[in-house]
């Protein structure tokens, strides 16, 4: 039975200690570390490689250590991100929301005889906004009446993005999912299934189109080599910008429907 234990630990590192969660795992089979947003740094040490905590810890100093700069970085990019989805602030009437890559004003109006709820997108003088008109039986909370309109849309972009680009290519998926994935923008399976994330659809519509170019390629080349690349740029020229604006912005965009 596979059993896994984990802790939050203080590494010394060169730079200063360095907090992170130690995942102590029967399953694991070499040491990992990732960065997630919630605990931050994670390593996970194989349960076979260390005897107890204090064995687990001194393996995860010694391996850290040799990837402390790298780490960093991702690190600090990752406080700049926290740093502008703070800026736009909480989910709220009155609020900022991004949505196909441009800062809207979030407007709730109460109309007593609406039967239905309904989200539009407006331009005002002072720009542009999100309007949730709320049914008179409306149950849900924001984030989920934002979150059905917005996967609606992003549905409808990538498969117009694919009705564009898959000729050209000579490709045909045999399905295509909408989901509210963690780890990829995008993904092809072998059985030629494309899945997305919905939140693309919060990104400028030149980064969703080059996830989209992307996972169609893979229906021509599965891997990432020279030639993959030149067939991603045939189409997308400009594809490493707006695969550097999805890093640069994961954790904006992953946190976009936090009421607070």
């Amino acid at each position: 039975m596979a059993t896994t234990t984990e802790w939050r630990a203080s590494l010394r590192m060169a730079g200063g200690r360095l907090e992170c969660t130690i995942r102590r795992s029967s399953r694991a089979r070499l040491v990992r570390l990732t960065i997630d947003p919630q605990h931050t740094v994670v390593v996970t040490i194989p349960s076979r490689a260390a005897r107890g905590k204090g064995d687990a810890e001194r393996l995860a100093e010694s391996f850290v250590a040799e990837r402390e700069s790298w780490l960093r970085r991702h690190l600090e990019r990752q406080a700049r991100q926290k740093a502008a989805l703070d800026a736009l602030g909480p989910l709220r009437d009155g609020g900022t929301f991004l949505f196909r890559g441009e800062p809207h004003r979030l407007r709730i109006v109460a109309e007593p005889a609406r039967r239905r709820t309904v989200v539009t997108r407006e331009g005002t003088d002072e720009g542009d906004e999100l309007v949730v008109r709320p049914g008179a039986g409306e149950r849900r909370e924001l984030a989920a009446i934002l979150e059905a309109w917005l996967r609606v849309r992003a549905r409808s972009a990538i498969e117009r993005e694919i009705e564009r680009h898959a000729p050209a290519l000579a490709v045909e998926p045999a399905a295509v999912t909408v989901r509210d994935t963690r780890s990829r923008w995008g993904s092809c399976s072998r059985a030629r299934r494309l899945s997305f994330s919905w939140r693309l659809i919060l990104a400028p519509p030149e980064a969703l189109e080059t996830v989209v170019v992307h996972e169609l390629a893979h229906l021509r080349i599965f891997g990432h080599g020279p030639q993959f690349w030149e067939l991603v740029a045939g189409r997308r020229p400009d594809h490493r910008r707006w695969r550097r604006w999805l890093l640069d912005h994961s954790v904006e965009l992953h946190g976009a429907l936090a009421a607070d």
